[in-house]
This record gives C-alpha cells, structure tokens and sequence, in this order.
C-alpha cells in the first residue's frame, strides 16, 4: 500500500525579482531588435554624461527611451520636447527599476529635414543666448588697411574677392587663411582661421566667405562652433557665404552679412572719393552739433544759476535722503499690513471653505424643498375651494337679481321697435308699436293712449 501512494502536492519554485526580470529583459531582446518606433518627445532631459532620456508617446501609450551620447554621432538636430520623431533601437528592460525602454540607436523627424530642423534648433538656442543681438555687433572700419580672407582657395569666391580689392582700393593689404568650406572637417579649419587672426592681430576686419550650394554644401557655417567663434571674434567678421537667398547661422551671429562674397568686399572698403566726402560730412556734422552743444550748455547753466534749489543744494539732497527714508518706512510698513490683512482673509476664507460640507447643506435644501413643495399643494387645494364657493354665491346672487326673477312676479318689461327698454311716455309716440315682455311669451301692441 505504501507503493500506490502518490505525492500529489506539486513542488513549488519561486522566481525571485531578478530572475523574473532577467526572463522579460531576454525575451524583448530576443524579438524587439532593430525596430522602428514613431511617436511625440516628451520629458526630455540630459545628463551630465551626455546621454539623452525622453518618452516617446501618441494618444494612448507611452514607452521610455535612451539615447546614450556614443550614439549620437552624425545626429545634427537635438530632440526636444513637443518633437515627432522615428527612432531605430531595440527594446530591452532597465532592471534597477523594472521598467521596459527603447535603447535609440538613430533618430529622425518627422516632417522638416533633419538639417533644416537642426538649422531652426541652433538658430532658436543661439538668438535666445543674445548672440544675434544688433547692440553687441563690432562696427566695421572705415577703410582698413588690412584684411583677412578665410576661404578656399580654389573657389570662385576669392577670386570675386580679390577683384573688388583691387578695383576700390589697390593698395589694400590682403591675407588669406585657406580652409576648407564644406565637408567633415570643414567647420574645425574654419574656427582654427578665426582663432589665428585673433591671436596674431593681423588684420583690422575678416571676411568670411564661400560660393553658393545646397544647405548640405554649406552646412560647415550653420556649425554651432563656428558661431561661437564668430561671436567670440574680437576683429569685425563680415559673412559673405552662399547666393542672395542662402542664409546660414555665420550670417546671423557675424557683425555685418553680405549677400554674396563680392557684395563682401564691396562694403570692406570704400572708394577714396566716398571716404574724402564722408570726411567732409563729418567735419560739417561735428561743428553743427559742437555749436548746438555750447549754446544749450550755455543756456542750460544760466537757468540753473537763476535756480533757488542751485544756491543750498546740500539742504536738498539732505531733504530728499529724509523723505526717502520716510518713504521706505511707510511702505515697509503698508505692505506689512496689506499682508497680515490677506493673511487674515485667506485664513477665514480657508476656515469656511473647509467647515462648509456640501452633502449637509443639500440635504436641508432637499427638505426644505419638499415641505414648500407640500405646503403650495394644501395652499393651492384650499384657494381653490375658497373661489369654487365664492363663484358659487356669486352665481346665486345673479340669478336672484335676475330681471327674469322680477317677470316671475306679475311684472313685465315694455320695449320699442328697436328693443330699447321703455322708461317714460316719452319715448313713444301714438300708434308705435311696442313690445311687452311677459315672464312667459310676448306680447305687441299699439299705443293709443299716453298718461303720464
């Protein structure tokens, strides 16, 4: 007997959290790799380490993602939140906290371009920095002597360049940095110029200058450290980059933009006869205003001699000290008293809001309601009656004040032709008809006699 026993109690295992996590991290691993996932950044942040954490969401879920900084190589744009992106990972499960994400190996937006919206990106973040602002823009010189060309030097645009210098002012002093305008590597040589000029004070204004292309060919001037560098630029930088219509960020952070690289080198220099009249007009400028200036300065001190408050100007200032330190007390001391008085409203108001209970003072309504409701129906029942009997006696009253009651009695009722009561004699004539009105029937005679 003791052989057909069976243990049919199954053994029991438990998983621990780790090994349960462990199993779930192995199977999305195993059949979430490289996979695409669009959806809307939200909570985006990055870390000290450059890796970047946001969630990825539409209408109805929400999946977190990790965008570690090695990654992140070749991606112009940053994302940010509000962005609708298609990001490239694998799903796998963070362990420490149990949660399944997205490890992002690429990211892409969804509708502008990837550079043009980089281009928005850098260009939003570098306006809000100040580095666009008119007030910290270097004025160019008048006629510099020397100047600084960064370009290729194979390109057209130097060739443009060197033109214009020659033709405006042939005895202009011209250095040329060479770099490279577009490619990798394109925007290290070019902030390397701008570094080399400022350091060797060379030059008294750089152009920075390149031929037209597409935005791919001139992406080297939208690089962020090529603005920085422009921004940080001691020496005036004129941007001459791409066609009429191109725009880049070296255009916007430099201190003056050209349309072209000739339009550049057109406004560096100017004509000898341009700067001998400009000189004029300065000189005739400067004498109309030192003459403005010395008659209202002079006016200016007769009128403050003739001034009561010139003559004890120490009293004054003392006056004023005094009154602005009254001043500042008694505003000290109105805003003290404003506080405590909101305080103590906020306080009474906060004490009834929390002492009133809605259910209570709804169910009192509700009675109150129901009783009124009760009392207008016996209020309604009982006017009803009173004015029931009131048109009762009414009625009694009319039918016993009725003319007919009166015929009833032996009395009758004369009236002419045309139906009007008869009240004297006077109101017929001989041999009118007249019609008698009996309490039964009716009757028409003729007068032939009148008594009064």
């Amino acid at each position: 007997m003791s052989q057909l026993q069976f243990n049919l109690q199954p053994t029991r295992r438990a998983l621990t959290v780790s090994e349960l996590t462990a199993r779930i991290r192995d199977l999305l691993a195993k059949n979430f790799t490289d996979l695409w996932v669009e959806g809307e950044i939200s909570n985006c942040r990055e870390a000290q380490s450059g890796h970047i954490y946001f969630t990825l969401k539409d209408e109805r879920a929400q999946v977190r993602c990790v965008f570690f900084k090695q990654q992140q190589r070749g991606i112009k744009f940053r994302p940010e939140d509000g962005l609708k992106v298609t990001v490239r990972g694998s799903v796998s499960v963070y362990e420490a906290r149990g949660e399944y994400q997205i490890y992002v190996e690429n990211i892409e937006p969804v509708g502008l371009g990837a550079l043009q919206l980089a281009f928005e990106q850098l260009k939003k973040r570098l306006e809000a920095e100040g580095l666009f602002d008119p007030a910290k823009k270097k004025p160019l010189p008048l006629l510099p002597s020397r100047i600084g060309l960064i370009t290729s030097p194979r390109g057209a645009a130097i060739r443009d360049v060197v033109r214009i210098l020659r033709r405006r002012f042939h005895n202009v002093h011209l250095t040329v940095y060479p770099v490279r305008v577009q490619g990798e590597g394109a925007a290290a040589e070019i902030v390397k110029a701008l570094k080399f000029f400022n350091q060797k004070r060379l030059v008294d204004v750089l152009i920075l200058a390149r031929g037209g292309g597409s935005m791919e060919d001139l992406w080297a001037f939208n690089e962020e450290v090529v603005a920085r560098a422009i921004a940080a630029s001691e020496i005036p930088v004129i941007s001459g980059v791409g066609h009429e219509t191109d725009f880049t960020i070296a255009d916007f952070v430099a201190d003056v933009r050209a349309s072209t690289p000739s339009a550049a080198a057109e406004l560096v220099v100017q004509t000898r006869h341009e700067f001998d009249k400009h000189i004029a007009d300065l000189r005739e400028t400067l004498a109309g205003l030192v003459r403005y200036r010395l008659l209202d300065f002079s006016r200016r001190v007769h009128e403050l001699a003739a001034r009561r408050g010139f003559r004890r100007p120490l009293d004054l200032l003392r006056q004023q000290r005094q009154r602005a330190d009254e001043m500042t007390s008694r505003l000290a001391l109105g805003l003290r008293a404003r506080l405590q008085q909101s305080l103590k409203r906020f306080t009474a108001v906060h004490l009834r809001i929390v002492s009133f209970d809605f259910r209570v003072k709804i169910a009192a309504f509700r009675l109150r309601l129901e009783k009124r409701a009760a009392d207008l129906g016996v209020r309604g029942e009982r006017f009803l009656r009173a004015k029931r009997e009131l048109l009762q006696r009414f009625v009694l009253q009319l039918q016993e004040r009725s003319p007919l009651r009166v015929l009833e009695r032996g009395y009758a009722i004369a009236t002419d032709a045309n139906g009007i009561v008869l009240r004297s004699t006077e109101n017929v004539a001989l041999g009118d008809s007249v019609a008698i009105r009996l309490h039964r029937g009716k009757l028409v005679t003729e007068v032939r006699k009148k008594e009064d």
